[in-house]
């Protein structure tokens, strides 16, 4: 059976982005790939925050997981969607619904992701694409007088976010049964976590904004304040300069730095098919620039994963 390590050649990393997004040709991932080739990857995914790879027919489920441990310990499917998990994969699927808001993966836990690795399984025939965005240049481009009113603020961030609420209320009927059970199976089990609206990376050492679409409020501040602040910060790691967008295609795989990252799911693609499976690696409780942890106020996500 062919193996990665019998099709690695010369890796090579190609900047795409100016502020984000490389690809990486020469390298067929798997479980087998050596340490030398593996901390290339990670030290370009620390760099340019996503890395991209083309023609990665060969790989499966079995596959994706295998090498997903390469980069550390990978964590449960999700903290509350079981019922469609595969072993550590989550389901990326349009048939439960679609993630067309700016998000950093699972930021209602405590113990945010370090990384996800994603893999396209069906692709529509136009549209679909992904688009990352950079929140540790996001932070580094802010005058001086928003970095230091980032830098004492605290975010609650929580699962009863509706993925739905702005599409598909309209609808005659209502919203699809299975995007209807999805999204209560999302909210099945309640997390809220505070965590510093700026933190610093745990191996980079950078500042990031730690915002998108989990956010509830800023503590401290009422409603009203918070849309504010919140609305302005997030407007900041969104610009189109500080983006990148990949069009999918069969065979392709993403990986991205979920602390220093957000992303969203473009949903132009009609009534097509579109389905990608998701691991994510463990990572840490995020600290503040003062060494604060991120603290759970409802909800204990041992279970998901573990903390180093």
């Amino acid at each position: 059976m062919d193996t990665a390590a019998e099709h690695r050649t010369d890796i090579s990393v190609t900047k795409i982005g100016g502020n984000i997004g490389a690809r990486i040709d020469g390298v067929w991932l798997g479980g087998d790939l050596d340490e030398a080739t593996v901390a290339r990857i990670r030290a370009a995914l620390l760099e340019h925050k996503v890395v991209f790879f083309r023609q990665q027919h060969h790989l499966d489920d079995a596959g994706q997981q295998a090498f997903g441990r390469l980069l550390g310990e990978l964590t449960q499917p999700h903290p509350t969607v079981r019922s469609v998990g595969l072993g550590n994969i989550l389901p990326i699927d349009a048939e439960y619904g679609r993630a067309n808001s700016w998000h950093s993966d699972v930021t209602f836990v405590d113990r945010i992701p370090a990384f996800s690795v994603l893999r396209a399984v069906t692709i529509p025939p136009y549209g679909g694409s992904t688009v990352w965005a950079n929140t540790a240049t996001a932070y580094a481009n802010l005058p001086d007088s928003l970095k230091a009113l980032a830098e004492k603020l605290w975010a609650v961030h929580t699962n009863l976010y509706d993925y739905s609420r702005h599409v598909d209320e309209r609808r005659i009927g209502g919203i699809d049964v299975k995007e209807r059970d999805y999204r209560d199976e999302f909210r099945s089990e309640v997390y809220e976590t505070e965590h510093p609206v700026v933190r610093v990376h745990p191996e980079t050492g950078e500042r990031v904004l730690l915002l998108g679409h989990f956010v509830k409020h800023l503590v401290g501040l009422s409603s009203a304040e918070s849309n504010v602040i919140f609305n302005l910060l997030q407007a900041r790691i969104t610009r189109l300069e500080n983006t990148v967008r990949w069009q999918w295609r069969p065979g392709d795989v993403a990986i991205w730095d979920n602390r220093a990252t957000q992303h969203y799911g473009v949903a132009d693609y009609d009534d097509h098919a579109r389905r990608l499976h998701r691991i994510t690696v463990a990572g840490t409780v995020p600290e503040s620039v003062d060494g604060v942890r991120s603290t759970a106020r409802v909800g204990d996500a041992s279970h998901y994963s573990s903390v180093g």
